[in-house]
């Protein structure tokens, strides 16, 4: 199998190879429109930073949640504890084109 079409994109402070069909988890955030670098069977291209004009769409498959994350706090001898807890909310794509 012979992937024509590749493109790396930034969401979320984060970086992905993306192609046509794949199906990726990102966060919350469903832009793609910064596309760093765009690469065909025949040239690539690579953005300074981003690149003009081509488009990545995408459905959206749903959402999920991480495992929680706990973060404890403790100083000894002054009776300081912190507890908290994070869960991540992520979303499940599928790319269906790229133009």
């Amino acid at each position: 199998m012979r992937i024509t079409q590749i493109a790396v994109i930034e969401t979320g402070g984060k970086q992905y190879l993306v192609s046509e069909g794949q199906k990726i988890q990102i966060e919350k955030n469903p832009v793609f429109d910064k596309v760093l670098l765009w690469a065909d069977d025949n040239k690539v291209e690579i953005g300074k930073p981003y690149l003009a004009g081509k488009k990545i769409t995408a459905e959206i498959l749903g959402e999920k949640r991480l495992p929680k994350i706990t973060t404890f706090k403790y100083h000894s001898k002054t009776r300081y504890r912190k507890k908290k807890g994070h869960r991540q909310t992520m979303l499940l794509a599928v790319v269906k084109s790229l133009a």
